[in-house]
């Protein structure tokens, strides 16, 4: 058994020692949720139970918003339409969450604006933890590693984050680009690295409907895109392949000129990758532009670089189907975990497609490991509405496949 297949097996002592269940007992009364006071140029938002209050705070960072979005609270709303906030307060927990004070590439900002946030909660409170998906799964996961982070949070659940690489993820979005270029020349215009406001503005009215209609017309070239830049899709249905495709595109189009902005310079690079998986790798490659970083953006990069080395419980979720941020990113941040000799991050597969395609029931498993980590006893009530007992029975059988595969990523 490798140190990967170890790790994941540890986990799995411990997913099997908090006992979770649905509860009949009431449980704690949402109370309203006021603003605070912007700090920073963030706006915050805090919600206390109205009855039945632990004591303690959950901290939510949200995933990526485009620059042009106003400053507002995202991500408030669970994939079956339970608000968040009221989801958190029925545990029994006081909630808060941030716009930070801008949109686009925060991770950074986004750290502070969580630290901040924390400082500012209006009550006295016993313990506190952060989570966050996507762009917050990274704010989560730097808080967990960072001294001032650590000293304000007793626990942190990263879901679907770029914890692994950020370089990495980044050249990851931009293969996507120059392959669907090559493959599809004159769809979208022409540079990768500097997106023209019209595409920006006719996104949704012009260019996605025009590749969502092109991709099923053209099935081998379509085949080729996929194969070639290794972006997931979901097997049993072929049709995800538009749907990984635009969204991959989208964070092309939407994050590319304000992530150049923020870091200094371009910092994609392909300059000596060579592609595989067409029909034609030689032809392909011929085709691809080719890019370098600029030195200053992938010097600005290391900031947003995980350590692997959180001093806190610290519980990661990911689908292994995932389009956006794939679940390599799991393996990347393990290997920094093992190189630290740290072997108490549970970390979870979920096989299912889908960024961040978690069911409520997943998330509430995951968050009764990080309180059980940080506390060692299990949630005290949980809604009956949710099937904690068979996702974690899929979670343990996932994980238990998943470590059986013992590959390397």
């Amino acid at each position: 058994m490798n140190q990967g297949v170890l790790r994941l097996a540890l986990s799995l002592a411990l997913i099997g020692s908090g006992a979770l269940t649905a509860s009949t007992a009431r449980a704690a009364v949402p109370g309203e949720c006021f603003e605070g006071p912007v700090l920073s140029g963030a706006r915050t938002l805090y919600c206390i139970p109205a009855e039945g209050w632990n004591g303690e705070v959950v901290a939510y960072a949200h995933g990526y918003v485009p620059p042009m979005a106003p400053l507002d609270y995202y991500g408030l709303v669970m994939a079956d339409g339970t608000p968040l906030p009221d989801l958190v307060q029925s545990l029994g927990y006081a909630f808060a969450t941030t716009s930070y004070r801008r949109n686009g590439l925060a991770v950074l900002e986004g750290v502070e604006d969580i630290r901040n946030l924390i400082d500012a909660f209006p009550a006295a409170f016993d313990r506190a933890y952060v989570t966050g998906p996507s762009e917050g799964g990274l704010v989560t996961a730097l808080l967990a590693e960072d001294e001032l982070g650590t000293q304000r949070f007793d626990g942190a659940l990263s879901l679907c984050g770029p914890i692994g690489s950020f370089r990495r993820q980044l050249n990851d979005w931009g293969d996507f680009r120059v392959l669907f270029d090559a493959i599809f020349p004159g769809v979208l215009p022409p540079s990768p690295i500097s997106i023209p406001p019209t595409v920006i503005a006719q996104w949704e009215t012009t260019y996605a409907p025009g590749i969502a209609a092109l991709l099923p017309a053209r099935p081998l070239a379509t085949a080729q895109l996929i194969s070639t830049s290794k972006a997931p899709i979901d097997i049993a249905n072929p049709a995800t392949a538009v749907n990984t495709t635009l969204g991959l595109l989208w964070y092309n189009v939407f994050a590319t000129n304000d992530g150049i902005a923020q870091l200094g310079g371009n910092p994609f690079d392909n300059q000596s990758r060579f592609y595989h998986g067409s029909f034609n790798d030689l032809a392909l490659n011929a085709k691809v532009k080719r890019f370098s970083a600029s030195p200053i953006a992938l010097a600005n990069v290391t900031h947003y670089e995980t350590s692997g080395a959180p001093t806190i419980p610290l519980v990661t979720m990911h689908t292994l189907g995932d389009e956006i941020i794939p679940s390599w990113h799991q393996s990347l941040y393990q290997i920094k975990l093992l190189s630290n000799g740290e072997f108490g991050t549970i970390q979870i597969p979920i096989p299912r497609y889908g960024h961040c395609n978690f069911t409520t029931a997943e998330v509430l498993v995951a968050f009764n490991l990080m309180v059980l980590q940080a506390t060692g006893e299990a949630l005290s009530q949980v809604p009956a509405a949710y099937d904690v007992a068979s996702a974690r029975s899929e979670i343990e059988r996932a994980a238990a496949e998943f470590a059986a595969r013992d590959v390397e990523p």
